[in-house]
């Protein structure tokens, strides 16, 4: 994994249309981080476009500059993307077809319990589901057996439950850091059982999750409330409004850091959701809540995790819509992006492969 490759790259240079993730020149073969792309929005309650994230990321990463001051020579450690998954985007369709009319109804006030044709809606949405979790997974699975770290882009928070069973499998107990403006805890939120408002009430489900840690959270219902208060501490969120109530108090960032990193274990798999940032960061996210971090703010969250030694051993950056009439989201998705993945080699003490 870390001999050396012949690769001629300028990083000072413009990204080529045709090169991968960020306009680098690693192949996911060549690569020792790889992307899982996974274009999917089916069970989305609100606003869709999550779908065209991983290819609005590709293309508005072309654009950014390659310098990391905490890591030298960053685009040598070997970052690469795999194809879109057409299979993939053409069952997201299908299904979030069958999702519309399916939630049409039921806002209608019609029950899959009463009726037959929302009951078969909902069990092939679900099956739907299962299926892309099972590719995320097993893409993952080769990932591992050839020696490669892997994280997932979405799509919604739905995306990378099967990415988070693969870590399980493949490294035993660790934690999350979660980031966002929803608790997602909701069980089958709108009867899907793989629900974009569900992915931490299914990953718990997974034995080896120690400790699920939660940052920035500002929209939950009762139901989330109590799983978290009855969770004897596996569960521990720190909600937007009492993390601003302590810097506005006079503590500093750097302390709140530190607390909520030393909560964490020694593995931690970091979930970033856009909309855990303020909504002027990501306005087309498929529900953007007021409040929330700036962009530094959780990014040195995750820097002060690294510092502590602490390890990342995956990631997720998930509910990056592009704009109608700009690419604005797709930026700042792109931006963090590099800069997990940049802070993820860092922790994984990944040696240059150029």
């Amino acid at each position: 994994m870390n001999t050396k490759q012949a690769i001629t790259f300028d990083p000072n240079s413009l990204g080529q249309k045709d090169s991968n993730i960020f306009g680098l020149p690693f192949s996911p073969e060549q690569a020792q981080m790889v992307l899982i792309p996974v274009p999917w929005e089916v069970t989305v309650s609100y606003r869709a476009g999550t779908a065209g994230g991983p290819a609005a990321i590709m293309d508005a990463s072309k654009q950014v500059d390659l310098y990391e001051p905490l890591l030298e020579d960053a685009w040598k450690i070997g970052l690469s993307m795999l194809d879109l998954p057409e299979h993939l985007l053409l069952m997201n369709s299908l299904a979030r077809s069958k999702a519309e009319a399916y939630i049409l109804l039921l806002e209608n006030g019609e029950s899959p319990e009463t009726s037959q044709t929302l009951k078969t809606l909902l069990n092939e949405i679900n099956d739907a589901c299962v299926s892309m979790n099972t590719w995320v997974k097993e893409e993952a699975q080769k990932l591992y057996k050839q020696g490669k770290f892997a994280a997932v882009v979405g799509g919604d928070h739905s995306t990378p439950l099967g990415l988070i069973q693969a870590v399980a499998e493949k490294f035993g107990d660790f934690g999350i850091l979660h980031f966002d403006a929803h608790a997602d805890l909701r069980d089958a939120y709108e009867g899907f059982t793989y629900s974009h408002a569900s992915i931490m009430f299914n990953a718990l489900k997974v034995p080896a999750l120690k400790k699920l840690v939660q940052v920035g959270i500002r929209d939950y219902c009762q139901d989330e409330h109590d799983l978290i208060t009855g969770s004897h501490g596996r569960i521990i969120t720190h909600f937007d409004r009492d993390l601003k109530a302590r810097l506005y108090s006079g503590e500093s960032w750097k302390e709140i850091c530190q607390m909520v990193v030393h909560q964490l274990p020694e593995q931690v798999y970091v979930s970033f959701d856009i909309d855990g940032l303020d909504p002027k960061l990501c306005p087309n996210t498929g529900t953007p809540v007021p409040g929330g971090l700036e962009l530094e703010q959780a990014l040195f969250m995750v820097q002060m995790l690294v510092e502590s030694g602490k390890k990342i051993i995956a990631f997720d950056v998930n509910e990056v819509a592009p704009g109608q009439d700009d690419e604005w989201d797709a930026n700042v998705g792109a931006r963090l992006l590099y800069r997990l993945a940049n802070l993820a080699a860092i922790s994984q003490g990944l040696q240059p492969i150029v």
